[in-house]
């Protein structure tokens, strides 16, 4: 197996990252973030921040949850469908994950895949990739991997070596809810820039369901998902001096019918003033931060979203309540 770590040019417009200090990118980038967002008329605060080595490890808790039904129905589709889901994406496929985190999701896939030319899994986290090399070596050792760092978002390509044959690029996890509708369209508009006509994407989505069972997976009784967003503010108070008191604040989690989407939200519990990065910033009580979205799709919903961005859809696979989906779509 050859592993060897890339990092691909980007627009000279563009920053190089887009995360925080500890995964690597200038802390002046997280600051300018979050004084932005908190400064806003709706406070927020970009999402991505939530996912520091300590908001992995929530995160990863939350996975588990009876509530949490997106990871297992997921994988429960896949181990369903995988012998289908290879036979759909063909032979000799160089295949590309952005944000693959530990791999562990593509490990099966390519098992199974016929004679895959390469894994090309890309992630702001060099140690999270490397940490993926031991399991490749020992269970696919023929397989090619080029492991990339960098925001996947940012990339004028995927990395040094030109593409080979075909490639298809693997997006699961419902990641792509973490996007509005315009953000989810330019995402995708940005990989097909990348991809040629006939290469494809297999992609997971959450689907549109009744609110109660949207609501719970995002606001347990164990508060496990509230840790997990007020570790947000931990991370400010840690990394940029500020002076959140947690207890302060609520965690809120709500369906919005309208927008189709779970949105998290951390409530002021008071008039409070808090410090950030030699800043004061007022909060009312009941003014809240906007964390997250978390977009859900119908499947007609899906394939014009697939379709504005220039994918046509080929075959889809859901579990037997349709609470998710598993979508394979081409380039047209």
């Amino acid at each position: 197996m050859n592993i060897a770590l890339q990092t691909p040019p980007v627009s000279a417009k563009e920053n190089p990252s887009s995360v925080g200090p500890e995964e690597g990118a200038p802390a002046d980038e997280f600051t300018k973030d979050v004084i932005a967002g908190l400064t806003a008329p709706q406070k927020t605060l970009p999402c991505k921040y939530l996912y520091d080595e300590a908001g992995s490890r929530i995160f990863e808790q939350i996975c588990e949850l009876e509530d949490y039904y997106l990871t297992r129905t997921e994988a429960e589709i896949f181990s369903s469908h995988l012998p289908d889901i290879a036979k759909e994406l063909g032979t000799g496929v160089t295949l590309i994950e952005p944000g693959a985190g530990n791999c562990e999701k593509a490990e099966p896939l390519l098992a199974i895949m016929e004679s895959p030319e390469a894994y090309i899994p890309i992630d702001i986290s060099p140690e999270i990739l490397l940490g993926a090399r031991a399991r490749f070596e020992a269970s696919q050792p023929e397989l090619l991997v080029r492991p990339v760092i960098g925001d996947f978002t940012q990339m004028d390509r995927w990395g040094d070596e030109e593409p080979g044959n075909r490639q298809v690029v693997f997006f699961p996890g419902s990641t792509i809810g973490n996007f509005t509708h315009q953000q989810a369209q330019n995402l995708l508009q940005h990989f097909a820039a990348l991809m040629a006509p006939g290469d494809g994407l297999l992609l997971g989505v959450d689907l549109v369901k009744d609110s109660v069972v949207l609501e719970r997976a995002y606001h347990d009784d164990r508060h496990v998902t509230e840790a997990f967003n007020k570790n947000l503010l931990r991370r400010i108070n840690r990394e940029l001096g500020a002076d959140f008191d947690l207890d302060a604040f609520s965690h809120r989690a709500f369906y919005h019918p309208l927008r189709q989407r779970v949105e998290m939200h951390l409530v002021s519990l008071k008039d409070q003033q808090v410090w950030v990065a030699d800043l004061s910033i007022p909060f009312l009580e009941g003014e809240s931060i906007h964390t997250e979205n978390s977009h859900k799709y119908t499947l007609e919903s899906l394939a014009s979203l697939l379709n504005k961005a220039g994918f046509q859809q080929k075959h889809y696979w859901t579990d037997t309540n349709n609470h998710y989906v598993i979508c394979y779509a081409e380039i047209f």
